[in-house]
């Protein structure tokens, strides 16, 4: 408890009249003393009695008015205070907004000793993706002359989801396709959900088995044989890096991947699929989740995806044409052939070559430092289990791509990569439209080449209205005469 100023006069008087009471030895002058000092204490006294009882009949209740937030919203929070008993004493109540948001009012209510409820409302925006906890609002309490805050009331949570970009396509060589992540099973016969086969009743069965519609249909007994199903271990490879935010506010190529990710962990938590998190930036892994089928594992991973954001672009990315140039870099397989091929020659061209040839041998050495390759190499290394690894990245190093694909797909495991074509993403990327068209046929050519490799899914990820308006320029150009 607290002495507002009144209090502290009253106690001041009494430290006064106490002193000269002793000093002229007067027995009025102490008398006084004694009965301000008595009626300081017995306000302290009331007001902890009124303190207690005020609070147990104290109700507050902060509620935001729209589910399903997004970035940037305005949404009406509202801050309500109801006393079920009257009470001699103000309450002044604080909201507890949590740190991200934004209001432009302070809100804030007050019960005066007559009121029985009070309300609030104020407009809030939500600048930043994720989950968001109100803290419990703060309450002063007080009788004009003692006074006491304490924290009191709901604390809810709002969960603000980044905007979502326009219309996706998912897909490849411009065709979109109808999910990403599908129902999958283990190739044999037994418990599931998938209906299989029906068979006549053998020996053996149990009576569950039997399918009773089946039966009565066919006068026999028959049994119902369905697909096992299998969990499948999924690890999501989120890449987001620099060159993941080119693009326009809210559509760039992290927020579209980033859509397709948050579908794929859904799906992952629907079927009950072990699931886990890798998040790339510059300077290497950002954030780890061990593949499990917890409910805090996929509400973490959601939770990861909704705020990522892509890393600061230093040093400086790549050019955007850089895509098709870094596709003529030499990959370790070929170094190694070449070198080979010119080894025994004594020429003075094949002896200049040689060094070359050499230190590009020596590739794998230098990729093993690529914060994409370095994380999946190692994500592979700590598991034991087969992997189901989901890649989601941009078309800026191939070369990195290739090596990691092929290192994620050893050992039997699959890999499906969504990759964010540059050229359908750069704000200026269709002003030169047959540019645009050569760019996107480089595009194609990698996506392919890593579509080709053995359990390897490779699908683009991109706005569907640019994507459309690159294959049509192409279309009327072919009708033109265009070869």
């Amino acid at each position: 408890m607290y002495p507002t100023r009144q209090l502290w006069a009253a106690i001041s008087l009494t430290g006064v009249l106490a002193v000269l009471a002793v000093v002229t030895a007067s027995p009025l002058l102490l008398g006084g003393a004694g009965l301000v000092g008595a009626w300081v204490l017995i306000r302290q006294y009331q007001f902890t009695r009124a303190l207690e009882h005020g609070v147990a009949s104290l109700q507050i209740r902060q509620s935001v008015g729209q589910s399903g937030i997004r970035t940037t919203d305005t949404v009406p929070v509202t801050l309500t205070a109801t006393l079920e008993a009257d009470s001699p004493l103000s309450f002044e109540v604080d909201a507890g907004l949590p740190a991200a948001a934004v209001a432009d009012n302070q809100l804030a209510l007050t019960l005066n000793p007559t009121d029985s409820s009070a309300e609030h409302t104020v407009d809030v925006s939500w600048p930043i993706a994720g989950q968001h906890r109100f803290d419990e609002p703060t309450v002063t309490v007080s009788n004009g002359f003692v006074r006491e805050t304490l924290s009191l009331g709901t604390t809810p949570e709002v969960t603000v989801n980044p905007r979502s970009p326009r219309t996706i396509h998912v897909g490849d060589g411009g065709t979109q396709i109808a999910t990403v992540y599908g129902e999958h099973d283990g190739g044999k016969l037994g418990s599931g959900l998938e209906p299989a086969e029906l068979r006549e009743y053998l020996p053996g069965d149990t009576a569950d088995q039997i399918d009773w519609k089946a039966t009565a249909r066919l006068a026999t007994p028959h049994v119902r044989e369905f697909e096992a199903t299998t969990d499948r271990r999924t690890l999501l490879v989120v890449d987001h890096r620099a060159t993941l935010a080119t693009g326009a506010h809210s559509e760039t190529k992290l927020d579209y991947l980033r859509e397709v990710a948050l579908a794929t962990a859904a799906s992952a938590r629907r079927l009950g699929d072990p699931l886990g998190l890798l998040t790339i930036g510059d300077g290497g892994v950002t954030s780890r989740v061990e593949p499990a089928t917890m409910p805090a594992t996929y509400t973490h991973v959601r939770q990861q995806l909704l705020t990522l954001e892509p890393t600061p672009a230093d040093p400086p990315c790549e050019p955007a044409s850089g895509a098709s140039e870094s596709r003529q870099q030499l990959t370790a397989a070929a170094a190694r052939k070449k070198l080979a091929a010119i080894k025994d020659d004594t020429d003075t061209f094949a002896t200049t070559l040689q060094p070359f040839y050499a230190t590009r041998e020596r590739y794998r050495d230098r990729i093993d430092s690529d914060p994409l390759y370095g994380a999946v190499r190692t994500a592979h290394n700590r598991s034991l289990d087969s992997l189901w690894t989901v890649i989601f990245t941009d078309d800026s190093r191939p070369t990195e791509l290739l090596e990691t694909v092929k290192l994620a797909r050893k050992n039997g495991n699959t890999v499906m990569i969504l990759l964010a074509p540059t050229v359908l993403y750069e704000p200026s990327g269709l002003a030169d439209i047959d540019r645009a068209y050569d760019r996107y046929v480089e595009f194609e050519e990698l996506r392919r080449e890593l579509d080709r490799m053995t359990r390897v899914t490779a699908l683009e990820v991109g706005p569907a209205d640019r994507l459309s308006t690159v294959l049509s320029s192409n279309r009327s150009h072919t009708r033109g005469g265009r070869a």
